[in-house]
C-alpha cells in the first residue's frame, strides 16, 4: 500500500473556519475547543516547521518526530470525556473521530521526506478538468461524470509519465480493437539531462 498523507492545510483551514463560526456566534459555549484547537494547531505547526528545516533527515530527527505525534493523546482525550459522559465540544468530537481514522496519515511526511504535508499538487492537476465541467456546463449525467473522471486521470497520469496523452490514447484503442485488450498505462519516461 502507498504512503498517504492527510492534508494538514485543509485541516488548519476547518479550525480557522469553526473559529469563525463561533466568534459569529459570541454565546456559543466553549466545552474545551478552545484548547483542542490551539493544541491541534501547535502540533500540526510543530511538524511543519520541523519538516521544513534544511537540515531535516528522519533519522536525526527520530525524537522530535515522536514528540509531534501527541495527537493520539489529544484526541483520546477527548473521546474519552465523550464516553464518560462529559461534556465535549461537538465540532472537537467530530474532528477526533475524523483524526482517529486517519492518524496514521497526518505525520506521514515526517517519515518519508519527499510526500508532502499538503496536497496542492494534486488539486492543481484536477483544476482543468473542473474548469472543463464548469465551462460545459456540467456532464448532463452519472455516466458522462465517470466517464469524464476516468478520462481526465488516465490523460493526466499520461501526461506527468512524459507522453503525449492524444497520441498513447489512440495508439490504445488502435492495440485494443486488434486484440481486444487495452495496453497496460506506460512507463514514466527519464527526463534527458
Amino acid at each position: 500500500m502507498a504512503d498517504r498523507q492527510y492534508c494538514l492545510v485543509h485541516l488548519l483551514r476547518e479550525l480557522e473556519k469553526v473559529d469563525e463560526q463561533r466568534a459569529a456566534a459570541p454565546h456559543a459555549t466553549d466545552d474545551g475547543w478552545h484548547t483542542f484547537a490551539k493544541t491541534l494547531r501547535r502540533l500540526i505547526r510543530d511538524g511543519i516547521r520541523l519538516r521544513k528545516r534544511p537540515d531535516f533527515s528522519p533519522q536525526r530527527y527520530a525524537t522530535r518526530i515522536r514528540a509531534s505525534r501527541c495527537l493520539d493523546a489529544l484526541v483520546r482525550n477527548v473521546l474519552d470525556h465523550d464516553a464518560a459522559g462529559q461534556p465535549v465540544d461537538r465540532d472537537a468530537l467530530r474532528l477526533c473521530k475524523r483524526l482517529r481514522r486517519t492518524a496514521d496519515h497526518i505525520f506521514t511526511f515526517l517519515d518519508h521526506p519527499a510526500i508532502p504535508f499538503e496536497n496542492n499538487f494534486a488539486e492543481r492537476m484536477i483544476r482543468p478538468a473542473v474548469i472543463l465541467r464548469k465551462n460545459s456546463q456540467s456532464n448532463r449525467s452519472d455516466r458522462g461524470a465517470t466517464t469524464q473522471a476516468i478520462l481526465m486521470s488516465v490523460y493526466r497520469t499520461l501526461k506527468l509519465r512524459g507522453h503525449d496523452p492524444l497520441h498513447t490514447l489512440e495508439t490504445a484503442l488502435r492495440t485494443c480493437v486488434q486484440t481486444g485488450q487495452l495496453p497496460p498505462l506506460p512507463d514514466t519516461i527519464a527526463a534527458d539531462g
